[in-house]
Formats: structure tokens, C-alpha cells, sequence
């Protein structure tokens, strides 16, 4: 039976039905590029090109378990954004730039055994004009046009039929237009296989009962690592890994610390490539049991051990195994020498497997690992250093500068260890010369000439990676030019004001600007300055201002120049009439508008009604604008409505200036009197206002033209009468009470020298306390004192006054002084992990406290974030918990609480920490494999091993329904087998996924088994059927009895 299994697994690999499993490798921190451009145009200071760049140089890949390889290529998307500009400016294809990376090489590891013989190293670049690209192998450029196996397609690189011997190593792309050269970060091109075991018969390995032994497991040559397991008798009766049995990943060995006589059987080590997914079986190892006794206790002996050095990346998960031989069976104990253990490591493989998730620099320290039972102890110490690879902290920005000028560029890098820093121009090394200073990340080039123009890159490397940042430096050097708007152009200004004629010349170096009139030279004075840029103004307008002007331009490259003609106006006047019209429903009124201006100047009228244009079109026929003549306008109302007073302007423009002028007409509902009356009276005035009358006389005929105006008259002052409305309280700080009311409108103050009296006393006091507002405008006061307690009631009342005495008070309101932000922070802060993307965040408040809180504000940022970067949210009331949402997975959070209300924000609480959970595997369960013994289904697949970055399994469950059924049926098993019952006729499918602290993993393709009247096969043939997740499948038919519970 053992060889039946043997034969099976081996059958099984040759034919590629297997499917895979791995572990994760670690992914590294992305680089990122700037870009440095130089452009020799013909314009020489056109817009110079701001592209976003994005670049994506990572360091080599790595894992901790096996530093030697490199693992599968990791993709990064993280573009650095230099300039912020329009989507359109950035993909404006006149617009010349140098080359800018948009695909980098990623690490390769290919398959000797792969059936599509090519491989390919992706490199993508853009820029204007379009970048060509070449390729350079461990530093030497590849000769692609004499050897028929290279061939490029759009910058990448493909190679037909790989050899390890003539293609393995490290590739650069470098991508070139006519503005410079970058190069791509290195990418490692490296060879899968996994060669056989050898075939010579393994002898037995014969022991006493009680005794240690290691089965060696010898692995044939690989690359890059393999996962060990070990096959005890047949499949799929895996070893299963407690405190008295250990495989390591390490050697491969399969160490029993006290042999058992169920141990007895024969030892088969299945190894798997975790790149290829090929797997080979080594030949059987026999264990027998010596018969001279049995085997005495013994104390500890650490057989497998971690290494005296154990290095890893920062962020990556570490894991250290330490087992021993021993009898009775030893315990394995760790801790942190001189610390404690990190919260976050985890025992696995019954504490054999020390694993540090996410390990950081405090991480770092010496490790011991204890062996004890009850005849001794043994100890190991090694020492876990913890690196980190470099990180730009400041990059580079593309530069322009002027030729003769000082270029500085710095770039800084973090990294453990300290990063060192290289420059390369063009693609090439940049070495220090006369002009050319490198120290510490910083470039400096003193005098920058044209033969300094081109792409620069500065390299942050330590031993565990390089990255690259780049930028373009743009050398301006070129004769002065002009844009067209600022040519030929003739200026028109009015006596008195500022005149401005543009002279900006674009060119580099910055030129000599000199400004002729006619043909003299013009000398600045305290009326004609040369502006900074080139500009002249000339103050205060006159005549003899009037003339030609030239400014001139020049630098070492040429010369340019332009002209302009000044011409000086007389000043515009308006003159706008009646000034004021008080005109009665259905008159009609003319306006009229004369301009005063130069006549060498057209004019042209606007008319608007309270600051708006008029819209001769839409308004029923009530406006007309008459042209009387070229210098005035009139504007006819007829039958004037009330909605047509108002402010009426006239605006006048000409080439020189603009000037306007409004008048104010005014609309009266006339009251009818009788024919008969001399004089009437008008009642309920208000006091202190002005009023004007006029008289109409009306019969049935019509009504007349209004009287003159009479004089004004303004009504006597009296006491006030309207006291303020709307008294309240407003919020403010600790011991002030605040007092708000809407103030009295100008109309009903009734006399000058009107304010406020604001009257207030706590509750329950009998006198007042008044304090005089003196502002007219004024809607609140604040009274503070430091002796009164928040949220201490006050009797509020608030009256007027004037001249003439003292006015009504309001309603008495009672008004609570602030009690201001809250003094306390939360206390009992909790921080609950729940899912993947959830935290839940609870909290007490201390409600003795200052400062009654109308809600919450939980800060949460990552760990790798500062606190000022930290998102808030807010809760509202009384609650005392939240759940925070949208948070990315594995991750580490710090989080604190504070109160606040209307006064301001209360301390925050001292940080918690709580961690995401780790996704679920991604992996679905792998080479199920299954036999029907009529209605029973017995069922078998590999173990799920999850990511680094996903949750540890837990379990499995198998999920089987009738075809054409929605609701499944579930069977929850530890084990990597289950038998499932199919108790009705049909057929069923079947789901096998593994459950972890995150969730239920991805499922398994689905099964179909069809179930009989459920008779049991007891003589037939049973039908051993192989689910590979390579979406084929084998089918062995096998002569062998199966138990119906046989897994």
C-alpha cells in the first residue's frame, strides 16, 4: 500500500495535476523619480515642461528565511507628482521633455522547465521625442542586433530560449532621447528547477523506543527555496508536526524528540519548488524499533537552531525554529534577552517556530531558546538585527537655470544601514571635477553651462538595496525675444493717471533693458521708473509725455526690441440730470447724460438701475435710450411704476477712461384729500426721521404735476420705544457670560446718542448689574468674571436709551455662563480589532468634569504615520463607542479620544494601538483529491499556507449542496480530510475552503459527485479522482478497497 502511494505522488508530479502552494515574499518600500529638464529650443524661455514623473525603482526582493534568492517580481504604483498641473498640459505632446519612466524592469525567476522558452523584461518610457532604449547585462550593454535570441518590443526586452548559463544576472534598461539618458533599477534575472532525489534504496534507521532520531532528507539540487513535508506510510497520511515531532524549513530534516512504537513505518520527504510548483518524492526511509530494551531518559539536546545572525527586512515576518531531542519530551521556552518578547510574536508548530509578524527596529535584540525537561536544560542565543531599506525623505525637482548660475540639488534617504549616494549624468557615473562638488546627497555645479544640460539620477544604496531618483536640468542660454502681445502696440491714457508700457523680454541670461524716446535715452526719476522686470511706468500723466518709446533688450546671445506710442487725453466729465427726481405712480421722467470728453475719442453710454444693466428688451416698454447727439444719451421712463425707483447710473466709455455718475429717483403713492382743504396733517411719524412733502391735485379729468418739494423736516427726538428682540446666550470661554440681542434698527431709535443697557444678576439675587453699551450697531456683550462657576444662571434683560431718556427693557431670559471646552480627556480608551477594515473604539467619559461635551473626536492614524497626519471623525451626544471602517487590512493603528463642544476641544487621551486583521488566505485548498464509496464521499487536499500578510488557518470547511439548491451544507474539520455523507440520489457539489481569523478563504473549484441509492462498493473497482487548481485533472483507477472513513 505504502508503494501504491509513493507510485501515485510520483505519478502525480510527472504529470503536473499538483497544484501550487507558497509562501509570500516580503515586498520592498517603492523608490520613487523626479526628473531634472533641459531644453535648447528655439524659444528659448517658453513654458518649461512640468510633467508629472512618475518613477518606480525598488530595491531587490528578498526573503528572511533564504537571503539568497530573489523572490517573485513585485509591482509598485506610486507616482511622485513634481508640479501640479491641468491633465491637459500634461499630456500636451508639443511640449518636449526628457525620457520619464513609466515601467521598470521587475526581478524574473524563470522555469526551466516552462513550456513558453521566452522571457521578458518589461521597460516602458516616455518623453518628447520619443525615447529609444538599449539594454545593459551586469553592467554591459547587451548586443541585441547579434544575437537572433534577443529581440525588442517598445523598450522590453525578450529573450528566446533562456540559458542560466549565458542569461542569468542583473539587466538595467536605459531609455535616451536628445535631452539625456536614464537608468532603470536593476532587475535579476534567475533560473527555477528542482532536480530528482537519488535513486539508491535509503537504509533503515533502527532506534530504541525513547530514543531521538533525525530522518535526513538530503534535498537534490534547487532554486530557488522548497517547501519540506513528510509522508508517513501513504498518502495522504502526512507527519503531523506536535511537540514531539518537527520538520524544519531550515534543513528539511524531520526530528522526533522520543520515538514512539507508532512511530514505526516507512519515511518518504516530499519536497516542492514555491516557483515551479514542481515536487519530487524522496526514496523510503524504513524506522524501525530496536529489541536490546528501551531507551532511558535523557536531558535536552538542540538538535535545529536558528543562526547565530539573523537578519530581515523591517515590515516582514521572521521566524526562528529551535527544536530538541530529549526524553522525556523537552519544552521549548523563548524570550527576548534584556527585553520582553514582542506582543505580537506568536509560538507555532508547538513552540518550536518563534514568528515575529511585521518585525520593526525595537524588535531587535538577542533571542534565547530554552529545551528543558525533567533531566536538564539546554540554551541557544543568537542575535536578530533588523535592517531597513533606503527611503527618500527629500527628493529632486526639475530645474531650469540660466547659464553662469549655481546648480544645488540635495537628496536624503533613510535606511538601516545609513544609505551612501551616487550621481549619474546621462546614465553614466558623474565623478567630482573642478566645478562638480558631491558630498552627503548633495550635487553642487558652480557656472552651469550648456555642457551641464541633461538627466541626472541620484542613487541611495545600502546593502540591502538601491533606489533612484531623477530629475532634468533645463540650461537656459539664448538671445532675448518677445511674445506677439507685447509687439508693436499704442497706448491711450487721460492727463493725471498711470501709465505701464510692458517690455519682458524672455532670454538667458537675464538681459539689459534700455528705454529710448524718440531717439534720447530716458533717465529714471521720481515720475519714470524702469520696473524690475523691465517695465516703464511713468506717473502723473502729461502731454509731454506723449511720443514714441523704445525698449531695447540684450544679453551675450543678441538683441531684441519693441515699440510703443503713448498718446495723453484730457480726463472724461459727465454730467448727469435731474440729480434728484421724487416722481408719483404713472409720471413720466426724462434722464439725461452729457459727456465732456476729448474729441479725438469715441464715447459709448451704459444705463443701469441699482448697479444692474438695463434690459431695454424686457422691460414692458417703461425705458427708452434716446442718442440725442454723439456726446450725450438720454433715458425715457414712462408710466413709472413703484418697482422703479431706485439708483439710476450712467457710465461712459472711452479708449482712455471710464467715468460714471448716479442719480436717485424716488416713487410716491399720493394721499387724496378734499378739493377744498389749505393744509393737512400728518400723523404717526416717526420721531428724529426727515420727511419732504409735496401736494398733487387730481379730479376726474386726471391728476396735475406735483408741487415743488417742501423743505425738509425732521420729526423731535423722543424716549425710545422698541426694546431689542431676540435676547440669548452665546457660547465662550471659561467664567464669561455672554449676552446676544438684534439690534434696533436706525428707524425706531428716535433720537441721537442711542445705545444699550445690558442688566443682568444671578438667580435668585435682587439687584441688577447694568453696564452701558454705547454702539448704536452693537448685538452682543461679554461680561467675565473669574469668580463666577460655569453654567451658573443669570436674570438677562436688555434696554435702550437715547438723549432723551431711558427706553423699555426686553423680557427677562434667564442665561447660563459658558462653562467652556472640556477639562478632562476620555478615559478607559479601548481599541478592538474586528475585521479586516474595522476597529472598534470605546471610551469613558468623567462626568465630574468641566465642560459638558456635545460629542467625540477619535483620531486614528498608522504607524508609519505622524500624529498631525491623522484622520478624525467625530461622534455626536453621548456615545461612548465607534466603529471605525475603510481601514486597510494588517495594519497598525494608534488612536486618541477628546471631547469637545462649542467652546473648543477638550485634551485627547493618551494613544491606543490596535492592529487590523490579517486578510484571509487567498489561497484556495489545492490537489483534492477524493474516492466515493457509495453515498460516502471521502475527501483529501493539501494544507493551505497562507501569505504573510493573511491570517493563519485555522480550520476548513467543506461546503457541499445538490445541484440546482442555494443553501449548502457545512462540515468544519482541523484536519486537511473530511467524509462527507450524500444522503438523497443526485448530484452534489462541493466546496472545500480554510477558515481564519480574518474570514473564510477562497473556496476550491467546485466538485461533481453524483450519489447513488447509496449501495457500498465492496469488490468493485474504487475510483481515486485528483483536482488540480492548474484546471487539469487526473483520474487513477486503482484495485484497493477504501473504507468508507478511510481519511
Amino acid at each position: 500500500m505504502m508503494w501504491l502511494s509513493w507510485k501515485l505522488f510520483l505519478f502525480l508530479s510527472l504529470t503536473g495535476c499538483l497544484s501550487e502552494y507558497s509562501e509570500a515574499v516580503p515586498g520592498l518600500p517603492t523608490s520613487y523619480a523626479a526628473i531634472l529638464r533641459i531644453k535648447s529650443g528655439s524659444s528659448p524661455l517658453a513654458s518649461f515642461n512640468t510633467k508629472n514623473r512618475p518613477r518606480l525603482s525598488s530595491p531587490s526582493l528578498g526573503s528572511v528565511s533564504s537571503p539568497g534568492w530573489r523572490g517573485a517580481a513585485q509591482h509598485y504604483h506610486s507616482p511622485t507628482n513634481l508640479y501640479h498641473f491641468s491633465e491637459a498640459f500634461k499630456h500636451d505632446e508639443s511640449v518636449d521633455y526628457g525620457p520619464v519612466f513609466v515601467q521598470e524592469p521587475d526581478d524574473v525567476i524563470f522555469p526551466t522547465d516552462s513550456e513558453e522558452k521566452k522571457v521578458s523584461l518589461n521597460c516602458q518610457a516616455r518623453g518628447n521625442p520619443t525615447p529609444t532604449y538599449r539594454w545593459l547585462r551586469n553592467g554591459t550593454e547587451i548586443d541585441i542586433e547579434s544575437d537572433y535570441r534577443f529581440s525588442l518590443i517598445e523598450g522590453s526586452l525578450i529573450i528566446n530560449n533562456p540559458s542560466e548559463m549565458k542569461d542569468s544576472g542583473q539587466y538595467q534598461c536605459l531609455t535616451t532621447n536628445v535631452f539625456g539618458s536614464i537608468l532603470s533599477r536593476e532587475a535579476v534575472l534567475q533560473f527555477a528547477y528542482l532536480g530528482n532525489f537519488s535513486g539508491r534504496t535509503r537504509s533503515a534507521v533502527s532506534v530504541r523506543e525513547g530514543q531521538g532520531v533525525v530522518l535526513m532528507c538530503s534535498p537534490p539540487l534547487h532554486s530557488p527555496e522548497i517547501i519540506y513535508s513528510w509522508v508517513f506510510n501513504e498518502f495522504p497520511s502526512f507527519v503531523a508536526e506536535d511537540s514531539r515531532r518537527f520538520i524544519s524549513q531550515e534543513t528539511g530534516n524531520l526530528y522526533i524528540s522520543k520515538v514512539q512504537t507508532s512511530d514505526v513505518g516507512s519515511y518518504i520527504c516530499l519536497v516542492k519548488n514555491t516557483v515551479t510548483n514542481a515536487r519530487v518524492l524522496s526514496p523510503p526511509t524504513p524506522l524501525t524499533l530496536r529489541n536490546d530494551g528501551v531507551m532511558g531518559e535523557y536531558e535536552p539536546k538542540i538538535e535545529v537552531h536558528f543562526p547565530y545572525t539573523v537578519t530581515a527586512a523591517r515590515g516582514t515576518t521572521v521566524k526562528m525554529e529551535c527544536f530538541a531531542l530529549g526524553n522525556p519530551v523537552p519544552t521549548i521556552s523563548w524570550r527576548k534577552v534584556n527585553g520582553h518578547n514582542p506582543s505580537k510574536a506568536r509560538l507555532r508548530k508547538s513552540q518550536a517556530v518563534l514568528e515575529i509578524p511585521n518585525v520593526q527596529l525595537e524588535d531587535a535584540g538577542m533571542y534565547e531558546c530554552k529545551a528543558e525537561n525533567s533531566r536538564g536544560r539546554n540554551v541557544f542565543r543568537g542575535q536578530l538585527q533588523v535592517y531597513t531599506y533606503p527611503h527618500w525623505v527629500e527628493k529632486l525637482n526639475d530645474t531650469q537655470l540660466d547659464s553662469g548660475d549655481q546648480l544645488r540639488w540635495e537628496c536624503k534617504a533613510t535606511g538601516k544601514p545609513r544609505p551612501t549616494y551616487r550621481w549619474l549624468k546621462n546614465g553614466a557615473p558623474l565623478w567630482p571635477q573642478s566645478r562638480i562638488e558631491m558630498v552627503n546627497g548633495v550635487l553642487m555645479i558652480h557656472s552651469v553651462n550648456l555642457s551641464d544640460a541633461g538627466m541626472y539620477q541620484c542613487l541611495a544604496e545600502n546593502k540591502y538595496g538601491t533606489i533612484y531618483v531623477s530629475a532634468e536640468l533645463k540650461i537656459l542660454a539664448s538671445a532675448p525675444t518677445f511674445p506677439l502681445n507685447q509687439m508693436r502696440k499704442t497706448i491711450i491714457v487721460t492727463k493725471g493717471q498711470e501709465v505701464v508700457i510692458e517690455c519682458k523680454p524672455q532670454a538667458s541670461p537675464k538681459p539689459t533693458i534700455t528705454w529710448k524716446k524718440g531717439d534720447k535715452v530716458l533717465r529714471e526719476s521720481k515720475r519714470i521708473t524702469i520696473l524690475p522686470h523691465g517695465s516703464l511706468r511713468i506717473l502723473n500723466a502729461s502731454k509731454s509725455d506723449e511720443g514714441r518709446y523704445l525698449c531695447q533688450s540684450v544679453n551675450v546671445f543678441g538683441s531684441a526690441e519693441i515699440i510703443a506710442s503713448v498718446s495723453v487725453k484730457e480726463p472724461t466729465r459727465i454730467e448727469l440730470t435731474p440729480k434728484k427726481i421724487e416722481l408719483t405712480v404713472g409720471e413720466s421722467i426724462v434722464l439725461s447724460c452729457k459727456a465732456l470728453h476729448d474729441s479725438t475719442l469715441d464715447v459709448t453710454f451704459y444705463w443701469t438701475l441699482n448697479g444692474q444693466p438695463i434690459d431695454f428688451d424686457k422691460e414692458g416698454g417703461h425705458f427708452e435710450s434716446i442718442k440725442a447727439q454723439a456726446s450725450s444719451a438720454d433715458l425715457m421712463i414712462r408710466n413709472i411704476l413703484l418697482m422703479h425707483a431706485g439708483r439710476y447710473g450712467c457710465r461712459v466709455e472711452t479708449a482712455a477712461d471710464t467715468v460714471s455718475d448716479e442719480t436717485e429717483l424716488l416713487v410716491r403713492v399720493p394721499d387724496v384729500i378734499s378739493g377744498d382743504m389749505e393744509s393737512a396733517m400728518a400723523v404717526e411719524l416717526n420721531p428724529w426721521v426727515e420727511y419732504e412733502f409735496r401736494v398733487v391735485a387730481t379730479n376726474k379729468i386726471g391728476t396735475g404735476d406735483p408741487s415743488v418739494p417742501s423743505r425738509v423736516i425732521r420729526t423731535n427726538e423722543a424716549v425710545p420705544k422698541t426694546p431689542p428682540a431676540n435676547v440669548s446666550g452665546r457660547s465662550g470661554r471659561r467664567h464669561e457670560l455672554v449676552i446676544a440681542w438684534e439690534p434696533v434698527s436706525e428707524e425706531f431709535q428716535n433720537g441721537e446718542g442711542f445705545g444699550y443697557i445690558v442688566a443682568f444678576r444671578p438667580n435668585g439675587t435682587r439687584g441688577w448689574k447694568e453696564k452701558m453699551v454705547t454702539s448704536s450697531d452693537a448685538s452682543k456683550f461679554i461680561y467675565r468674571d473669574e469668580s463666577v462657576p460655569p453654567l451658573t444662571p443669570f436674570e438677562v434683560k436688555v434696554g435702550v436709551y437715547n438723549n432723551k431718556g431711558d427706553g423699555p427693557f426686553s423680557p427677562i431670559v434667564v442665561i447660563c455662563s459658558a462653562e467652556g471646552e472640556p477639562t478632562a480627556a476620555p478615559i478607559d480608551v479601548k481599541a478592538t480589532s474586528l475585521s479586516v477594515s474595522e476597529i472598534l473604539v470605546a471610551w469613558k467619559h468623567i462626568k465630574e468634569s468641566l465642560g459638558r461635551p456635545q460629542g467625540f473626536e477619535v483620531g486614528y492614524w498608522k504607524d508609519m504615520e505622524q500624529e498631525e497626519a491623522a484622520e478624525k471623525v467625530k461622534t455626536e451626544g453621548n456615545e461612548s463607542s465607534i466603529l471605525l471602517t475603510g481601514l486597510e487590512g494588517n495594519t497598525l493603528y494608534h488612536l486618541t479620544v477628546r471631547a469637545y463642544n462649542t467652546a473648543g476641544y477638550g485634551p485627547p487621551s493618551a494613544a491606543v494601538h490596535a492592529a487590523t486583521k490579517k486578510s484571509p488566505p487567498s489561497q484556495a485548498p489545492s490537489n483534492i483529491m477524493w474516492i466515493q464509496d457509495g453515498s460516502h464521499v471521502s475527501l483529501g487536499w493539501e494544507p493551505v499556507r497562507p501569505l504573510a500578510n493573511e491570517s493563519d488557518v485555522m480550520g476548513y470547511k467543506v461546503l457541499f449542496r445538490q445541484e440546482g439548491q442555494s443553501n449548502s451544507q457545512v462540515i468544519e474539520t482541523q484536519k486537511t480530510s473530511a467524509v462527507v455523507l450524500l444522503p438523497d440520489v443526485g448530484v452534489y457539489i462541493i466546496e472545500v475552503c480554510a477558515v481564519s481569523e480574518g474570514g473564510d478563504g477562497t473556496a476550491s473549484p467546485q466538485i461533481r459527485v453524483p450519489s447513488f441509492s447509496g449501495g457500498k462498493v465492496t469488490s468493485a473497482q474504487s475510483t481515486l479522482h485528483v483536482l488540480s487548481t492548474s484546471s487539469s485533472s487526473v483520474t487513477l483507477l486503482l484495485a484497493l478497497m477504501v473504507p468508507s472513513a478511510s481519511w
